[in-house]
């Protein structure tokens, strides 16, 4: 009886031993991650005429760089499922300066996972760091890869976006294909957990919005149709995604010719339509959004489009920020359309449009009460 509760105890400490350590390692580097990725985009919004001719350019060398030097890492996200799986044997660190410098790359001047779920860049990024974490020991016990993969996930969303209980749910969801692994619960806790504070000890910003009081019940007419719509949002945006990577591959066989000639079509097209309100994650938007300003009715569309064609041509980044954006700016113009407070909307869309697109639902309910407040639960 003790050598069976030994047996169970010590792994179970071991892993979430390297959770916290994987988790603090994490949280100081989407702290940096995110902190330079917002220079970036203030950069950016200040030299919008310098910056969008290198867009091309910058592509190319992303390509470059993955092709030369990315080996098993071009893979994406299907290694990283595979590792959840139980069915790859590494994750290379590579894959962690690799996500970074295309990320920064792309934003200075956005990838489609299997099953249609979306990962952040930050999310990826601590996959490797939980995994690399591991002792030869520790990766004898059994189901450790696919657990550490869920916490290094988890701690890559806790750390960047300060929303531990979303990052768990959304690890969870969108790795275990089908099914919670609920073994992989009480490590992906604690390396959240980890990342989160160290993310907030070293500066990065937490976004947080107090929502008005709205005088509707969780279940009315105006409140189910902006689920509806944004379903259908984020139902064409993984639609959209699939199609385009598959008719860019067509119509350029060659990725690095593809991603110069889109990218600098995508350059173009970026300063005409409002010089440069669609670049970068989408932050302005949700700012806009989510403080009453002006949003235009074509806001959601526009970043939708751009982000999918973007990404569909080879740049890399995050797509669960450009998600909030384009949900934020359909519920801010949706809302007043039903008589509710146009933020009110913004905020649920927020969530809502994440989730549908990257087909989950409890991270996208929990990661709507971290920023808006738990009071829009039942909502």
């Amino acid at each position: 009886m003790k050598s069976n509760i030994r047996n169970s105890i010590l792994p179970t400490a071991a892993l979430c031993g390297l959770a916290i350590a994987a988790g603090i390692v994490t949280g100081a580097l989407t702290a940096g991650f995110g902190r330079i990725l917002l220079w970036i985009g203030t950069f950016r919004s200040n030299h919008l005429l310098w910056c969008l001719p290198f867009l091309p350019i910058a592509g190319v060398l992303m390509v470059w760089v993955y092709q030369k030097y990315g080996k098993e890492s071009a893979q994406g996200m299907s290694l990283i499922f595979d590792a959840a799986d139980g069915k790859a044997k590494r994750i290379p660190l590579r894959l962690i300066p690799l996500l970074i410098g295309s990320t920064w790359l792309t934003h200075r001047l956005r990838r489609k996972c299997r099953t249609g779920r979306r990962c952040g860049t930050a999310g990826r990024c601590g996959l490797p760091l939980t995994w690399a974490d591991a002792s030869p020991g520790s990766r004898d016990i059994p189901d450790a890869i696919p657990i550490l993969t869920i916490a290094g996930m988890a701690a890559g969303f806790s750390g960047l976006f300060h929303a531990p209980l979303a990052a768990v749910c959304f690890a969870l969801e969108v790795l275990a294909v089908g099914r919670l692994e609920y073994r992989a619960l009480l490590p992906a806790v604690l390396a959240a957990v980890s990342a989160n504070w160290v993310s907030a000890a070293l500066g990065l910003e937490t976004f947080q919005v107090a929502l008005p009081d709205v005088d509707t019940a969780p279940f009315s007419v105006p409140l189910l149709l902006l689920g509806v719509f944004s379903g259908i949002a984020g139902g064409i945006f993984t639609l959209l995604l699939k199609q385009g990577k598959s008719w860019a591959a067509k119509l350029f066989p060659n990725p690095l010719l593809r991603i110069a000639v889109c990218g600098a079509v995508l350059a173009l097209l970026l300063f005409l339509c409002g010089k440069g309100r669609y670049t970068g994650l989408g932050t302005n938007l949700i700012s806009l959004a989510c403080n009453g300003e002006t949003i235009y009715w074509f806001d959601f569309l526009g970043k939708l489009l751009f982000t999918v064609c973007t990404l569909a041509v080879g740049f890399q980044g995050g797509e669960v920020t450009p998600l909030f954006a384009i949900g934020a700016c359909l519920g801010a113009v949706a809302a007043p359309l039903f008589g509710l407070p146009a933020v009110f909307g913004a905020a649920l869309c927020y969530a809502a449009v994440f989730g549908s697109a990257s087909n989950t639902w409890l991270a996208p309910i929990c990661i709507g009460t971290e920023v808006f407040g738990f009071s829009c639960l039942p909502y």
